[in-house]
């Protein structure tokens, strides 16, 4: 959200209603995709082993309805901003939040989970980068922005890092459990070697940004004094729970990317 709405400021169509439903949508489909993803994996018992944070159903903390009831209202909130952003828009945005919830139930949920297919990295550099971020520009400006483009790649490159480095430390438990996560099908040094690549794309959006818009968007560069010691660990063979830092690192590393680029794009516009 806020690299979407920084490009809008830049092109001074900043609309701070639309950009606050824009955060409800995207939080809440962040809050619905994670108690999903504690219901499908509980149920399965994927999480009996789980080397991480606790899960609600795999620990036992709350039932399997309970969570599953939390999804569905954090699925009802985005749906209800989404439609508010829909009917101030575009229609066919519908289609698109549609397609969204869908892809954050059934990352983890139904029958085949694509989570389970090493596609999970490529949903979320879809959704959580490319939609979130193109989406959040389009509501407020209604025009097509190429730096809304190269920001959507940077905060989706780091989404993903995310979720690589979760899975990176859940190999041995995923392959017991039989989820082929895209780190299980890579292995552990081909998986270390996506994270780096998704890092240094990240940090060549933030020029495509520069180069677009304003050389200002340079100091979202800044994002790498968290992501480059959070690569250090990943390249230096943490394992386990040596490698639960590195997902706040990386986390706090997509939120500062998002944030100085926006601020410059807001000071420079």
């Amino acid at each position: 959200m806020l690299a979407g709405s920084g490009v809008a400021a830049y092109v001074d169509s900043f609309v701070w209603w639309k950009a606050l439903l824009a955060l409800v949508v995207s939080l809440a489909l962040q809050v619905a995709v994670n108690y999903a993803n504690d219901y499908s994996d509980g149920v399965r018992g994927t999480d009996a082993d789980r080397v991480g944070p606790m899960r609600l159903v795999g620990s036992g903390a709350a039932s399997p309805a309970a969570v599953k009831r939390a999804a569905f209202l954090a699925f009802g909130v985005a749906a209800a901003a989404g439609l508010a952003l829909a009917a101030t828009t575009a229609w066919w945005l519908v289609a698109v939040g549609l397609v969204s919830v869908l892809a954050a139930w059934f990352y983890t949920g139904g029958s085949k989970p694509y989570g389970y297919l090493g596609l999970g990295e490529v949903m979320v550099f879809l959704f959580f980068g490319l939609v979130a971020v193109v989406g959040t520009t389009y509501v407020q400006t209604e025009t097509w922005e190429w730096a809304a483009l190269y920001a959507a790649v940077g905060v989706g490159a780091l989404a993903c890092a995310i979720l690589v480095a979760n899975n990176l430390r859940d190999i041995p438990t995923d392959v017991v459990a039989g989820k082929r996560t895209l780190a299980v099908v890579l292995g552990d040094r081909r998986t270390r070697l996506l994270y780096l690549l998704l890092v240094v794309v990240a940090a060549a959006a933030v020029v495509a940004v520069a180069a677009v818009a304003s050389w200002c968007a340079l100091v979202g560069l800044g994002f790498l004094v968290l992501a480059l010691p959070a690569t250090r660990t990943v390249l230096g063979g943490a394992t386990g729970p040596g490698l639960i830092p590195v997902l706040q690192q990386t986390g706090l590393a997509e939120l500062l990317w998002a944030t100085l680029v926006a601020a410059a794009l807001v000071v420079c516009g």
